[in-house]
């Protein structure tokens, strides 16, 4: 049978007309699409008329070198793509319901989490669903937002600012972490005591593009210093970061345990600066309103039995740990 979801002005639109609307996106082109779905060129180019004529807008516009969306097949293609994603998670519920678990998640972890409690979080999931295809993202906010929108990952487990989860993410808080400037071991200015005496340095951050203003508020403006932009490397990876601040003799500006945390331990150093920052908040963030699937609130619950189990302990390296931490569940 046939599956057809009904929009608001009453047209139809079914799975395959999506379904060929989202290959052509990720793949370019009509013929590369036919090829991911295994159908035909005709079959796609029928779909794609049918979905046009339907809506009554020009979703697209062809090119020689390939499919160019318009606004209105923008916002088509990424509703398409929670859509399917709440059907996957559909059928990954009715599979462990039948005792077949299988399925697939998408998470994005941010860099510091991964460096630390990662590992037991992955082994403690694949114990329990063994048979979900796990996916992980090294995934600062900035990358993590935009795949979080169109339903590309489940959930993001790092720290969202405020005014972007009243609007269009959903927050649930872990835990406290301390944030620090950081530098190379042995950087020149490893010894100042203010923010202001780091302004005629090369810096390197990482922000999401609405994250900006709150990111210089935070750093540099509340504290009555101004620097020149210029001066600033947007980085969008935690690898790059690491290689500018170690390499470039870059400062950057982070959580505090990336000083205490492998593989930094001895590299980076946190300056002790009389400005002060406040705490930034690590949570797990879903698309508001959307619904995590069993996969997913199994990852949860792992990641937070493994963070308890890590705050309870007394080893050296997990009480550095938490010198920086507080746990909030």
């Amino acid at each position: 049978m046939m599956t057809t979801i009904r929009c608001r002005v009453g047209k139809l639109m079914k799975l395959h007309q999506l379904q060929a609307l989202i290959a052509s996106a990720e793949s370019g082109s009509i013929r590369a699409a036919a090829r991911s779905l295994g159908i035909s060129q005709a079959a796609v180019t029928r779909a794609l008329r049918e979905l046009e004529t339907a809506q009554q807008l020009p979703l697209f516009i062809r090119t020689p070198s390939g499919l160019n969306f318009t606004e209105y097949g923008k916002v088509l293609l990424t509703h398409a793509r929670l859509v399917l994603k709440q059907l996957e998670h559909a059928q990954t519920e009715l599979d462990h319901l039948r005792g077949q678990a299988k399925g697939r998640l998408c998470v994005g972890i941010t860099p510091w989490v991964a460096l630390t409690f990662l590992p037991d979080v992955v082994l403690a999931f694949r114990a329990r669903m063994p048979e979900v295809k796990l996916e992980l993202f090294e995934s600062l906010m900035a990358v993590a937002q935009p795949l979080l929108r169109d339903g590309s990952m489940d959930f993001a487990i790092g720290q969202l600012h405020l005014s972007q989860a009243t609007q269009e993410f959903a927050c649930q808080p872990l835990l406290d972490y301390q944030t620090s400037v950081l530098v190379r071991q042995g950087h020149p200015r490893q010894g100042v005591r203010s923010i202001h005496d780091l302004l005629d340095q090369p810096w390197t951050l990482n922000y999401a593009p609405d994250g900006h203003a709150a990111l210089m508020q935070e750093l540099f403006w509340k504290h009555g210093a101004q620097i020149d932009e210029e001066r600033i490397v947007r980085a969008h990876s935690l690898a790059m970061l690491q290689m500018l601040v170690e390499r470039a003799d870059m400062c950057t500006w982070g959580p505090a345990i990336l000083g205490t945390a492998p593989p930094f331990l001895g590299r980076l150093a946190c300056l002790r600066l009389a400005e002060q920052f406040e705490p930034r908040q690590l949570s797990i963030v879903t698309r508001r309103n959307g619904a995590l699937s069993n996969a997913a609130v199994c990852f949860t619950e792992c990641l937070l039995e493994v963070i308890k189990r890590h705050a309870r302990s007394a080893k050296k390296e997990d009480r550095q740990l938490f010198e920086t931490l507080r746990l909030l569940v």
